[in-house]
């Protein structure tokens, strides 16, 4: 492709000689797992996200299954999360034995509509685990009043959410914890698989450190039944030290990327840009193209050397592993909506101003 969707060398040429020295300082410590370069990074990122405690782990994924442990979702308990995020927090909910249960989205922003989570609350309802989705930050002040009547634990889904504002504070502030992916393509990304778990309790805290470990409580002494093996690695926490410095910077290019879409988009007939939120971080760029004319465009785009992703393409409760919960087609409609009509275009930090405007006006090309 002329205009890849991503471009990882490009990024890693960006912060070459910093990653080079990082990973050679590990290297050279002799020391490779829970050593000093994880205990700065989780002491740097609990600062960027205002927490008091950030925990490495493994994954984005292990993040939101220990998390959900660490408040104490167990087998049989409902937790209520959107269907058009890609099936991790309902993954999540499996390993525990837990039971997801899809709210609506948002027509305007994609993200959980907070009418919708109230309706399903039921005695067995123990977590809301709302996604920011795209960089954009879901309705938390709504959520949290929920989450607060009900009795319930708010767990924040920040994944796609590095550095984005919900209502002037920072996502993984509003809820009991938060949890993140430090995949390669996120805006704070590693160069592999790694994760973090935020929040401002320090027994919350302590538990998932303790999961993350065997449910060790020190080396050999195990307390926790249902501990793991997620550890965050030095060379990794390393590596995240180096972009971390940058992600603030990167962040406002995102913005600027998307700015520059939205100028040069406003005017096509039968597109609709993303919400423009405060605190929006845009770690997808994604337009709605309705009327069966997205795949369409799609194939328009790749002809013309750009490339696009559709995030997502099916709602969770139609994947055939997470099907028999009670949910079939009709149970989020905007979210089905939605998963007819998304198109991501090119939005990341190395993207140069002059290939977004050649990816708008190949946009232009296909529905005009």
């Amino acid at each position: 492709m002329r205009i890849p969707f991503g471009d990882l060398g490009r990024q890693f040429t960006a912060h070459q000689p910093e990653l080079e020295a990082a990973a050679l300082r590990v290297l050279r410590s002799g020391w490779y797992v829970l050593g000093a370069e994880v205990k700065a990074f989780e002491a740097e990122w609990a600062a960027f996200c205002r927490a008091s405690h950030a925990i490495g782990v493994a994954n984005g994924t292990d993040a939101l299954h220990l998390g959900l442990r660490a408040v104490g979702v167990g087998a049989d308990d409902e937790v209520i999360t959107v269907p058009n995020a890609a099936g991790y927090a309902a993954f999540a909910c499996r390993l525990i034995g837990a039971r997801p249960v899809y709210a609506d989205v948002d027509l305007d922003t994609w993200t959980i509509n907070p009418v919708s989570v109230e309706k399903l609350i039921t005695a067995r309802t123990r977590a809301i685990v709302p996604v920011h989705l795209y960089g954009a930050p879901a309705n938390m002040q709504a959520l949290s009043t929920i989450a607060d009547r009900h009795g319930v634990a708010l767990v924040e889904d920040c994944a796609q959410a590095h550095g984005t504002e919900a209502q002037g504070r920072p996502v993984g502030s509003w809820g009991a914890l938060a949890c993140f992916s430090f995949y390669p393509t996120k805006n704070l990304g590693a160069l592999g698989d790694a994760g973090a778990v935020v929040t401002g309790d320090d027994e919350l805290a302590e538990r998932v450190r303790r999961l993350r470990q065997y449910g060790w409580t020190k080396k050999y002494w195990a307390t926790e039944p249902y501990g793991l093996n997620s550890r965050l690695d030095e060379l990794q926490a390393a590596l995240l030290r180096v972009r971390l410095a940058t992600l603030g910077e990167d962040n406002r290019r995102r913005v600027e990327l998307a700015n520059c879409y939205r100028e040069l988009l406003a005017d096509v007939p039968g597109l609709r840009l993303p919400a423009d939120l405060p605190g929006h971080v845009y770690h997808l760029f994604v337009v709605r193209v309705g009327a069966g004319r997205r795949d369409p465009l799609r194939e328009s785009l790749r002809e013309q050397g750009v490339e696009s992703v559709v995030h997502y393409p099916v709602p969770d409760y139609l994947q055939p592993a997470l099907a028999g919960f009670g949910a079939g087609l009709g149970t989020a409609p905007v979210a089905e909506q939605l998963a007819g009509e998304v198109l991501s275009l090119p939005c990341y930090p190395e993207l140069s101003l002059d290939e977004a405007r050649e990816v708008a006006a190949a946009v232009r090309v296909g529905l005009v």
